[in-house]
């Protein structure tokens, strides 16, 4: 029996067995995951690198890398919406943090004399500090039951309000909530209360 937080979604196949024909070089099946995680996956994207193209490029990216390597996914760390969410969320980090880095390096001298570089797009500092404190979230994360663990990295690293997350992982809104808030009190007895945890009630 699959595993309830990797759930059908009414198309008869799970995930994880979805992840399987990708490796046998299935492009349907790659295409099928494409439609249950194309949408959240731009959106995670979009928060992160405020620009669409570069949002969209993300996204094609990641895609790329479950094609290419599908056998990245490790079921015994979280179900596969968690894990690719969090592979976006690796990715989008990268793209700002090199945009920004060419942004620098091509800004042309003001008439002065003095450097003029150009700001990083909105949110990169934002990324960049929050890449920092993403790795401690995603290491305590680990110790946490899987359940747990796959409710609070959507909301985490996807923003994902109680109700949104209820619908990736198609469990009742109220097995999420104790979920997480089971998972942050944990949290919190891993990191100290002075990490906040993204997600709860909203």
């Amino acid at each position: 029996m699959a595993p309830e937080s990797d759930d059908d979604r009414g198309a008869g196949v799970t995930d994880a067995t979805l992840l399987e024909r990708i490796g046998e070089r299935s492009a349907e099946a790659l295409a099928q995951l494409y439609d249950r995680f194309g949408r959240p996956a731009y959106s995670l994207a979009r928060r992160i690198c405020v620009d669409e193209s570069l949002a969209e490029d993300v996204v094609q990216e990641a895609f790329l890398v479950v094609w290419r390597d599908p056998g990245r996914f490790d079921p015994a760390r979280g179900t596969v919406s968690s894990w690719f969410l969090t592979l976006v969320h690796h990715r989008a980090v990268d793209a700002v943090r090199r945009e920004a880095t060419r942004r620098k390096r091509t800004a042309p001298p003001s008439a002065d004399g003095d450097d003029w570089n150009i700001p990083p797009g909105p949110g990169a500092d934002q990324a960049a500090l929050g890449a920092v404190v993403a790795g401690k979230v995603r290491d305590a994360l680990t110790e946490l039951p899987a359940d747990q663990r796959e409710a609070l990295a959507l909301a985490y690293f996807g923003g994902y309000t109680q109700r949104e997350v209820s619908s990736l992982v198609g469990v009742p809104l109220g097995t999420v909530k104790s979920r997480m808030f089971a998972g942050t009190q944990k949290l919190r007895t891993i990191l100290g209360p002075q990490v906040e945890v993204e997600g709860e009630e909203r």
